[in-house]
């Protein structure tokens, strides 16, 4: 079988993330935008019936699977992100759309100060998200410790009036780094990084 052709969607160094509100919230998704304003893809979460009935009758999202599909404009599944069961820290792996793995991340405790390590398909850490929650403010560092990235609130520049939901944030990756499937497990950790949290609350 030929190798698949990396994805237009990764090539970005720019995410604007917003989240899609509906009526009822038994799932989350999110609008993908690049840095004109045009929408490029969607993360949606899919949640099975019987998960949605969990939901409504004990408090246990947090020990609870999630799918997170990284979608094109077409909806087309570039990227799928799960995590199973689970009683505490998260290990949440990634795969693409021929579902060969990507990666996986790890979530580390800290109050409020959440902490994630991304790792390539062969368990080597390539980069890792750490920051503070509230002010919603993360940075994105290589294993060197250089920063790659960021994650924020800060839309300075972009066209605000076109996003008009109440959780929306900015990934910024640095143009230096490669164009590879690495590049591909570090996006798809930080543009889903706010419904891993959420998950997790």
């Amino acid at each position: 079988m030929s190798q698949p052709v990396f994805p237009q969607f990764f090539l970005q160094n720019t995410f604007l993330i917003d989240e899609k509100v509906g009526l009822f919230k038994f799932s989350n998704a999110y609008k993908v935008f690049d840095n004109t304003g045009e929408q490029i893809g969607l993360v949606q979460q899919r949640v099975s019936g019987f998960h949605k009935f969990l939901r409504i009758i004990g408090d246990i999202k947090k020990m609870m699977p999630f799918t997170l599909e990284i979608q094109d404009a077409n909806g087309q599944v570039l990227a799928t992100i799960h995590r199973g069961w689970t009683l505490f820290m998260s290990k949440i792996a990634i795969t693409d759309a021929y579902d060969s793995p990507i990666g996986f991340i790890e979530q580390k405790f800290r109050f409020l100060k959440p902490r994630f390590l991304v790792y390539d398909h062969q368990q080597v850490q390539v980069a890792e998200i750490q920051g503070d929650w509230k002010a919603w403010d993360f940075s994105i560092t290589n294993p060197s410790g250089e920063v790659i990235g960021t994650i924020s609130k800060k839309w300075n520049g972009f066209a605000r009036e076109a996003f008009t939901t109440a959780d929306k944030y900015v990934v910024n990756i640095e143009e230096r780094v490669a164009e590879d499937r690495t590049k591909m497990a570090i996006v798809s950790a930080a543009i889903t990084i706010d419904m891993v949290l959420k998950e997790g609350k």
